[in-house]
Parts: C-alpha cells; structure tokens; sequence
C-alpha cells in the first residue's frame, strides 16, 4: 500500500500523511451557508473532498468526516428580510437542495453533519474560554477576538500584518481595541435571529462556528481540515487562532487542504457576466456522473475551467468506461496500483483517470480483469453509479425519450415521414442512436 502526500498548506509543501491515531483518521471541511442553491464552486469542494474521504477509508481501518452546515449568518437573514420567507425555511428548504444535489453527484453524506443554530452552547463555552485565556473582549455588546494576542496569526495564509488588515474586510468600529479584531459574538434586535448568552441576546460569527464544531466531534486536535482556497483568509486563519488559544498547546489540524477556484468558459463566475451556473441547473442538462468526472480531471489544486466542450469530452470518456464495463459483466476486483498509486500523490485524480483509460482499453481488447479493475477503480473515484444498460439508456430523461419514439411511431404510421426524421434528427443531435428491427425501435446512447 503506498503512503499517502498531501499538500499541507499550512506548510506550503507536500508531506507524508501521519495521521494521529493511525486507527482512526479525523477530518473536518467547512459546508455550506444555505441559503440558496449550491453553485459549481461549491460542488466542486464537496466532490474533491469526497473523493479524499473515499482514499482515506480505502488506506485507513476508521475516518470521520465531519462538515456542517452553517444555518445563522448575515446573507441568510438578508434572504429572509429580502423574501419575506422564514428563516427557518430558507435554511430547511435550501439543506434539503443541498443534499439532494450532492447525493446526484455521487457524494456520500458525511459521518456528522451538525448544524450551526443546534451547537450554540458550545460556541458560547469556546468564547468564554477565550475571555478568560485574555484572548477575546467584550465591547459595546460584541465579543471580539484580540489578534495580537496570537503570536502565530497569518501564518496559515502568509499574510504580513499589513496584509492581514487590508484584507481582513472586517467592520471598522470604534470599540476594537486593534482594526484586525474580528467578531467572536455580536447583539442580536428583536427581528434578528438570536440566542441568550452572557454578554447578551445575540448570534455567533461566522469564525466561531466552525471552531466549535470540530472541537466537539473531533476533538481539540485532529488529522485534516478542508476547504476552498478562498477560505484561506480570513475563515481558516481566524478558526485556527480561536481553536489555538481556547486549547493551548493544540495545533488544531495537522493538514490543511484546499481546492482552487472553478472558472466557466474561463471567466470567474458572476452573476454579471451571466455565467453563474448552480449545480442544479447544470445536472438538468448534463449526467452527474460527467459533471463530476469533469470536476476530477483537473488537479484539486489548480484552477478548474467548467465549459460546455469540456463537460461534451468527459461524457464521451464516461461513454467509453461504460462500453468497457458493458463487455463484462464482473464485479469489482482490486484496486489496480496504478490508480492507488496516482491518489496516493497528492490527490492527483487526472493521473488516476489517465490510468482507468489503461483499464478501459485493456477491457475493450477482452481483458476482464482490467474491466474488473476499471470499475473498482471508478468507485473509488465515485462513478459508475449506473449499470452500462441504464448510463446508454439515458438515466432520468429515459422517459423523455420513449415519448419522443412514441410520436416517431405514430408519425410514421400515419406516413408522416418528415415528422419522423424530425424526431429522429433531434434524438440523434441529444446523442441517441434509433436502432429500428422486426421487434420494433429500440435505443442507445452514442
């Protein structure tokens, strides 16, 4: 079994994964703020650290996933004062998408999933703690957490002091003892979401939650905690400087991971530029076992370019993995070495799929132990949700297409002939292929 590498971005160099209990690897990423649908930068987050749980559970005899959910923040009660729509249905409704989306794209839930407004006690215990160590204070109602009272802060994002204030975009407030501070609580009015603490009724900031959580389901310390590069700063510096200092001589993680951004047609996502895609709508119009392919093809690292050619491509690759496992109908043997070996360096999934290509071509020349590898392959990578006969039959839009056959039918035997090619043109340009015989029209993906 080869060791495994990650790149520890609180080091900024690769290192051999030593996990603290080798029986029992612990990992924590931040999820989601619901309050609207999950877009493709989300997804991708949630499909790379998918696939490094499924590695770890395939090296290691036990692993908790934790990533919460975040149901109290500022552009959660700016969508309810916005719709006039409840709180507490936004983030219900909003949760429920989450998963629902997730689960398409071949995600398996976590071990724990806690949710913000349910682990208040603990924030208020960590943030107590912090006051009493004189490493946070209150001031006009706020609990602030006092920067220069961590030696160690910017380090995580190699930020300088100067930095760290310029691009902190914190609030500036007369009653901050330094303009770094940042808020550990803050007062809640009457109309705003809250909950009795010692300095008031009021509501937790966004930093605070996520330190809290993890210290209550994976302990003051643990192995891996993820998210994207744009977390880096301030989220992941500030949950690193509260964590250490409510339990001194912690490090808190021991690894930091994170994924980079996802461009589309190699432009930032914006609503502005009107190439904001959420995840639903392009799993509407695409199978999720391709979208997430396409998510995998880029290292976790680097920038991923989500295109409508590049989703074309990864379809066609899924295609040819299913005509490979279509030749056989064998389970799932070993891992090969050679896909281990990839997602053992690094994560490096676009040389693990380079690797099932290997598989695919042996299987398709008539080997059936690589076709038996290909697909153990692919369930560690998290496709192959479908067996060949329903991936060519087209998943969820099946029913689409047989009504579609149903009208060409009717078409051609009331001799509408041009109707009939019609249909078939249009079948054939979504990429079905009619086959028609003695036993009536049947159907195949390209």
């Amino acid at each position: 079994m080869p060791d495994l590498v990650l790149h520890n971005s609180f080091t900024r160099r690769r290192e051999r994964f030593t996990p603290i209990d080798p029986a029992h690897v612990r990992i924590y990423v931040c999820g989601p703020t619901v309050y609207d649908l999950a877009h493709l930068g989300n997804a991708r987050s949630v499909v790379v650290f998918d696939t490094m749980v499924r590695l770890l559970r395939h090296l290691f005899p036990r692993v908790t996933y934790v990533r919460n959910i975040t149901d109290v923040d500022d552009k959660i009660n700016a969508r309810a004062a916005e719709s006039g729509e409840a709180i507490g249905a936004i983030t219900a409704r909003t949760t429920a998408d989450f998963h629902t989306d997730m689960a398409a794209l071949g995600a398996l839930p976590p071990d724990v999933e806690p949710r913000a407004t349910a682990e208040i006690d603990g924030m208020v215990a960590m943030i107590s703690r912090l006051i009493a160590g004189g490493h946070a204070y209150e001031a006009a109602g706020h609990v602030l957490f006092s920067v220069p009272s961590f030696a160690e802060y910017g380090r995580l994002s190699g930020r300088t002091p100067d930095e760290l204030i310029a691009g902190a975009r914190v609030e500036v407030a007369p009653f901050k003892r330094h303009p770094g501070d940042f808020v550990l609580w803050k007062p809640s009015d009457a109309g705003t979401a809250g909950w009795d603490s010692p300095w008031g009724r009021g509501r937790p900031g966004w930093h605070i939650e996520c330190s809290a959580m993890s210290a209550r389901y994976l302990g003051a310390e643990f192995d891996i905690h993820g998210g994207g590069d744009d977390l880096i700063f301030p989220h992941h510096e500030n949950e690193r400087a509260q964590s250490c200092c409510a339990f001194p001589g912690s490090q808190f993680a021991r690894t930091w991971v994170h994924n980079g951004m996802l461009l589309v047609n190699g432009q930032k996502m914006s609503k502005s530029l009107g190439n904001f895609r959420t995840a639903r709508e392009v799993l509407e119009d695409a199978p999720a076992e391709a979208v997430r392919l396409l998510m995998l093809k880029a290292h976790y690292r680097a920038t991923l370019d989500f295109s409508d050619s590049a989703l074309a491509e990864a379809r066609g690759e899924m295609d040819r993995f299913y005509r490979a496992l279509e030749k056989f109908d064998v389970p799932a043997g070993d891992v090969p070495e050679p896909v281990l070996a990839a997602l053992c360096e690094d994560l490096n999934t676009p040389l693990a799929i380079s690797a099932l290509h290997g598989l695919a071509d042996a299987a398709l020349a008539g080997d059936a132990g690589a076709a038996a590898g290909l697909r153990a392959a692919g369930d560690l990578l998290g496709i192959f949700m479908h067996t060949p006969a329903e991936w060519f039959r087209g998943g969820d839009d099946e029913a689409e297409i047989e009504a579609l056959i149903a009208q060409r039918l009717a078409a051609r035997k009331a001799k509408d002939f041009a109707r009939a090619d019609a249909i078939r043109a249009e079948l054939l340009a979504q990429g079905v292929i009619l086959e028609d015989g003695a036993a009536g029209t049947t159907w195949r993906r390209g």
